[in-house]
């Protein structure tokens, strides 16, 4: 059975290593006194018996230094990036025990934001809110109450707080005949293999969108590539009747982009590519964006400068749309095997793309622009376009702007 992986993150001092020991029942991640944490990188730990069906992640302590702080947020940040470049059980975060100390009254918001920077990969991965030190049993339902109102005043993972549990990881001797046991810790493996299936499908959607993010970044480069040298193309003296001119441009904007999603252009996949190549070359889809560009009204630029533009505007086109349909495809939730959806899909983009979108840039133009304006009219037009991929997608303000 696959194993689980637990985050465990907070404070410096506030009882990371001595929870996990307890939860492993081994002396797994080492302990010590003093006023500073003992973990210097992030450390993988799981019971040798494989009693404890999870590994556990220990951190470093957060601590109240900007240099130490970020740090510690900087390393678990660094360790989710590789969790996307190396893949494998090992690499991901189902759940995140956020570690509070039991002998504090107060739980800052601060304290809760740089979990959230810490883990802000993993944003939709449930959390349960270990209160560590919870020597005082009647302190327990006020210090439940505190860590409740602090996340419910943080709009980021306000709703990922799932439990919260007081424990004492180790025996608290108060005096020569009074002591803490342990406690909660049963209660805390119970409560995370119960979340352990909810984790999981947090966990590969939350790794599944930053890797779709990190490929959309790179996908979107070479779109506005191959837009420049469309436009390279378009800029002679000889009309465009159609968009085979730019089939060697759209072919390798085509390929690059199923190269970065993994799309290998054999088989079935080679159908698909060549599918959205030809709508946009032979086409209706280049045809139509052809015919709708020089229909609009109010144009008055050069037939060369147009040129360029349409010829700008239709790799743009494909790119988008191609950039879409991989995405597609990478979730699973569209075939290679698919060319006629493709096709109807580049299709049904066209006017409402070219006519919303494109129809205000080129109108400001006009047959004394120069080079310098048109390139940035062409500029405007992938920007546009790439933006309305995104919003088609539910992409937020901040992935537009990267």
């Amino acid at each position: 059975m696959e194993k689980g992986n637990v985050l465990v993150i907070g404070n410096s001092g506030v009882g990371k290593s001595t929870l996990i020991n307890s939860v492993l029942g081994e002396e797994a991640a080492r302990t010590d006194w003093g006023t500073h944490g003992t973990t210097t990188r992030l450390e993988i730990y799981e019971s040798a018996g494989g009693q404890v069906p999870f590994r556990v992640i220990d951190t470093i302590g957060f601590e109240p230094n900007y240099f130490k702080e970020r740090r510690a947020i900087n390393a678990v940040k660094k360790w989710s990036r590789d969790c996307a470049r190396e893949g494998g059980e090992n690499n991901r975060i189902d759940v995140i025990w956020f570690c509070v100390d039991g002998t504090r009254s107060k739980l800052f918001a601060e304290d809760i934001r740089r979990m959230t920077r810490a883990v802000s990969m993993w944003k939709s991965v449930p959390v349960i809110a270990v209160i560590t030190k919870s020597y005082s049993v009647p302190d327990r339902e006020k210090n439940v109450e505190m860590v409740r109102k602090a996340f419910a005043g943080q709009k980021q993972f306000r709703d990922n707080l799932k439990d919260i549990i007081p424990v004492v990881a180790q025996i608290y001797t108060i005096n020569d005949t009074a002591y803490a046991p342990p406690d909660g810790i049963a209660q805390l493996i119970d409560a995370t293999n119960a979340l352990m299936p909810e984790g999981r499908r947090a966990a590969s959607h939350d790794l599944a969108e930053f890797v779709l993010k990190r490929k959309r970044v790179l996908a979107q480069s070479v779109v506005g590539a191959a837009t420049a040298g469309a436009v390279v193309v378009g800029a002679v003296p000889l009309p465009i009747p159609d968009g085979v001119i730019l089939t060697p441009t759209e072919a390798m904007e085509v390929n690059s982009l199923a190269k970065i999603y993994g799309i290998d252009g054999k088989d079935g996949s080679k159908r698909f590519l060549n599918s959205i190549i030809e709508a946009g070359t032979v086409g209706l889809a280049a045809k139509s964006i052809i015919t709708i560009l020089k229909g609009i009204p109010g144009i008055n630029i050069a037939a060369s400068a147009l040129n360029a533009i349409i010829a700008g505007v239709i790799v743009a086109v494909i790119g988008e749309t191609s950039i879409y349909a991989f995405e597609q495809v990478f979730l699973g939730k569209k075939s290679v095997e698919d060319t006629d959806w493709i096709k109807k899909i580049i299709e049904s983009r066209i006017a409402e793309t070219v006519t919303e979108k494109a129809k205000p840039i080129l109108q400001n133009l006009s047959s004394s622009s120069d080079k310098k304006e048109l390139q940035q009219a062409v500029l405007d037009l992938v920007r546009v376009l790439i933006g309305r991929q995104q919003d088609s997608d539910g992409g937020s303000g901040k992935d537009r702007q990267a």
